[in-house]
């Protein structure tokens, strides 16, 4: 199964313009799945970047206005989205110049291998 994820993962990333990474994560930033290109900043994939989204959601959260769905960070030449879907935080990496919009409902595409991916996080 992990090659066929491998295989799925790698033409979503490869049919999105700027997509550099898929990375989906426990709540903790501790990597369960990843693709990536060679573009991708190596930086980005460290658990201690990874791990800040639910940092930054938990304090978000604080605000009152419910819980956080979804971080963009935009950067001079990257754009990171962080989309959480409890248990699981799922990490795109793109160039600046990418459709947001786009990245933003890519979990859409892969709903079947989150289920998957959810059960092996809850065990």
């Amino acid at each position: 199964m992990s090659e066929e994820l491998k295989v799925h993962f790698n033409k979503i990333l490869q049919s999105i313009e700027g997509l550099m990474a898929i990375i989906i994560t426990d709540r903790d930033g501790v990597p369960v799945f990843k693709v990536s290109t060679e573009h991708c900043p190596e930086l980005v994939l460290r658990h201690t970047f990874l791990g800040t989204f639910g940092l930054a959601a938990n304090q978000a959260s604080k605000l009152g206005m419910s819980d956080n769905k979804s971080i963009i960070c935009m950067y001079e030449n990257y754009q990171v989205v962080q989309i959480n879907k409890p248990p699981l935080l799922l990490t795109y990496v793109a160039s600046s110049d990418s459709n947001t919009g786009v990245l933003l409902d890519l979990d859409n595409s892969f709903q079947d291998a989150l289920q998957d991916l959810r059960r092996v996080v809850n065990t």
